[in-house]
């Protein structure tokens, strides 16, 4: 993979996006005998965020945030599985956020999310996030125009006070064809194994996926921020997108310079009694 896939995956801040150019099947940095070597780098990439984890977790000064958003069957799980599975879940809580409660309801729409950003020391992974609260009631019209505007401004504001506060941010699209997801759910029929993962409701949504993809669109490219980057990740190949995944929250917990903390004064002294 190109060493810094970042720059090859990122959305550029205010720049429009149009997913339709954009293609699922790409493998950039890869070259075409990428998927032999995707798994020993996934592999190495993986213990390197497994060694930094403890360091983060006692230096206790700062967290990781990491957001998934995706169509349905995108690949949310799978890449968390790959990518972060592997880690002391003593520091890493995945947040799933569904349809809103009555008690979340109750509240501001960033009040359940609040809620669920990790604290100091600790990976927060969330699968879908806030931009739920954006992109459903756009491609289903429930709010006036001004009402979404004002949540794209209170989204960037909240990821800016949490970056401001010590939470590193990454969020992550990962893109499918509607093709790919065809196949995905069709697997799910045809496997006892998945049919629990199948919703009638996944095959309704496919009715407005060209909405849901141009408000995927605006959005991303509008809330990119250089504290809370989106990335673009074709996910048609899984090991591509785990590799591409695995990489970029490798570099930025490395680009975070984690240092454990001082020993206690005196160590040296002690002695530990037979």
């Amino acid at each position: 993979m190109h060493k810094d896939p970042a720059r090859l995956l990122l959305v550029e801040p205010g720049k429009g996006l149009n997913l339709a150019k954009e293609d699922p099947e790409a493998t950039p940095g890869f070259h075409k005998d990428g998927k032999e070597k995707a798994k020993d780098r996934l592999a190495d990439d993986a213990a390197v965020i497994d060694h930094l984890q403890p360091i983060l977790y006692a230096e206790n000064r700062r967290s990781l945030l990491v957001v998934f958003q995706a169509m349905d069957t995108g690949g949310k799980d799978g890449t968390i599985r790959a990518v972060l599975g592997h880690l002391n879940p003593q520091g890493v809580e995945v947040t799933s956020f569904k349809k809103p409660t009555p008690d979340e309801m109750e509240h501001d729409f960033l009040w359940r999310i609040h809620k669920a950003v990790p604290r100091k020391g600790t990976i927060g992974v969330f699968n879908r996030s806030q931009y739920e609260d954006i992109l459903v009631p756009t491609v289903f019209k429930l709010f006036s125009k001004a009402e979404i505007e004002a949540r794209y401004d209170l989204i960037n504001s909240f990821e800016r006070h949490l970056a401001e506060n010590g939470t590193v941010i990454l969020k992550f699209f990962l893109h499918i064809s509607k093709e790919e997801q065809r196949t995905r759910l069709q697997a799910r029929l045809d496997d006892k194994h998945k049919n629990w993962k199948f919703s009638e409701a996944d095959v309704e949504m496919r009715a407005y996926w060209d909405a849901f993809q141009k408000v995927y669109g605006r959005m991303l490219a509008r809330t990119s921020t250089p504290w809370a980057p989106w990335y673009l990740i074709p996910a048609n190949k899984k090991w591509y997108r785990n590799a591409a995944v695995a990489r970029i929250v490798r570099e930025t917990l490395e680009g975070m310079r984690l240092r454990y903390p001082p020993p206690p004064k005196g160590l040296g002294s002690i002695v530990i009694p037979e």
